[in-house]
């Protein structure tokens, strides 16, 4: 038996996840090449292999925002619930006389208004995007537990993918193929921060509780034809690795390893998460993952989030680096709630691009088909960011651990 197939044999002899999570670190700090095909430097996906080669190539381009879009359809409560839509994966009268308001649940309507998403997907591809997100940033079972859906996230997770799979296999060209990136988004509870001000030590959701909704959501996403795992809008890293644990899980159980891309939110000038890290203490908690790519989204508009992209390039110069900010600061006269034009937005990760900071580039809050088309237009002719020491990872320095 080799060494890192002998070490997960010993976490599996411990009692669960805590031992497992040892095991795991230990072989990651001591031998990453165990992860890696034959020796070379990227691991062996059994999805989305091209992707790395893109990425060596040129900038990729990602999608916008799925609320902003679900927005402009203005739909009603009844239409949450799938009344007066009859087409292909009508829910029928499936939740008509569900007990909750659901309306704003926007992960149901892969359930309930497929069209609907299904029209959002292919509007970004139209607009040029190379991967495009599933409509599950909030189907865990603990977000959807706040309208008492919390079965239903397996199957939200893997109709979302399907839709998402369907779309990009319509677009997808030889020469420009398109990827599903499966979205883990944060949770409404968070594992390290108290949701009492007068009980800093209260906490609203456990880690093992996380692991498990993570865990199922990455089960349906990959079954439903996710070609890329995006864990994303991380605002607590604990959140984030309970993520990361149930994903590593699911390639150990499953046999399939997906391209990981891992994005974090700075919420304010402090240049820190929610959670209290910054961008470098951030990346050093969640690099033992081996994302493909690591960023940032949503919080800030692209000015403002320079700085941090630039403090990401300098410590994760062996990664790719992805960012997606929203469309500036909110606005409510803006038809979109945020007050930048698919001309500001663009012309700002243009400037990103020349610097040499990112390889995939995209929308997050605010951002429309309109703002991809003018950021892929804009960063066309602009080299992909070098990593500074090839994909994507040296060996661990074992005197360091």
């Amino acid at each position: 038996m080799g060494r890192a197939a002998a070490i997960v044999a010993d976490g599996r002899r411990r009692s669960g996840w805590r031992g497992r999570l040892g095991a795991l670190s230990t072989m990651r700090c001591g031998g990453l090449r165990g992860f890696y095909n034959g020796g070379m430097n990227i691991p062996a996906y059994t999805r989305a292999q091209s992707l790395p080669g893109i990425l060596q190539q040129r900038i990729a381009i990602l999608d916008g925002a799925m609320g902003t879009m679900i927005q402009r359809f203005k739909l009603t409560e009844a239409q949450y619930r799938g009344e007066g839509y009859s087409g292909p994966g009508s829910a029928g009268d499936r939740f008509k006389d569900f007990h909750k308001d659901i309306k704003g649940n926007n992960e149901l309507l892969s359930l309930t208004r497929p069209d609907v998403i299904q029209d959002i997907h292919e509007a970004y591809l139209a607009a040029g995007a190379d991967l495009i997100e599933t409509n599950t940033f909030g189907a865990t079972t603990i977000a959807q537990d706040d309208y008492d859906m919390g079965e239903l996230a397996r199957e939200m997770n893997r109709v979302s993918a399907r839709l998402a799979r369907a779309a990009c296999d319509k677009y997808s060209t030889p020469d420009k193929p398109r990827f599903v990136a499966g979205a883990l988004g944060p949770t409404p509870k968070t594992a390290s921060i108290s949701p009492d001000v007068n009980d800093p030590g209260a906490r609203n959701v456990s880690f093992e509780q996380l692991r498990q909704a993570y865990y199922e959501q990455t089960e349906a996403l990959v079954e439903g034809g996710a070609d890329v795992l995006l864990i994303e809008t991380i605002f607590d890293t604990l959140n984030a690795k309970a993520a990361l644990f149930a994903v590593d899980e699911f390639f150990e159980n499953s046999g399939e390893r997906l391209p990981l891309i891992i994005s974090g939110t700075v919420t304010d000038a402090s240049g820190r998460i929610l959670s209290g890290q910054t961008v470098t203490a951030f990346w050093y908690s969640i690099r033992h993952a081996q994302p493909l790519a690591v960023g940032l989204n949503c919080a800030l508009g692209a000015a403002l989030m320079r700085p941090y992209i630039q403090e990401l390039n300098r410590v994760a110069g062996d990664t790719f680096i992805s960012c997606y900010p929203n469309a500036g600061l909110p606005n409510p006269m803006s038809e979109t709630g945020f007050d930048e034009s698919p001309a500001d937005t663009s012309r700002l990760l243009h400037e990103f691009a020349a610097e040499g900071l990112v390889n995939i580039v995209g929308g997050c809050c605010g951002t429309t088909p309109e703002h991809i088309a003018a950021i892929g237009q804009a960063v066309i002719q602009l080299p992909r960011r070098a990593l500074t020491s090839g994909p994507f990872y040296r060996e661990a320095d074992e005197s360091a651990v």
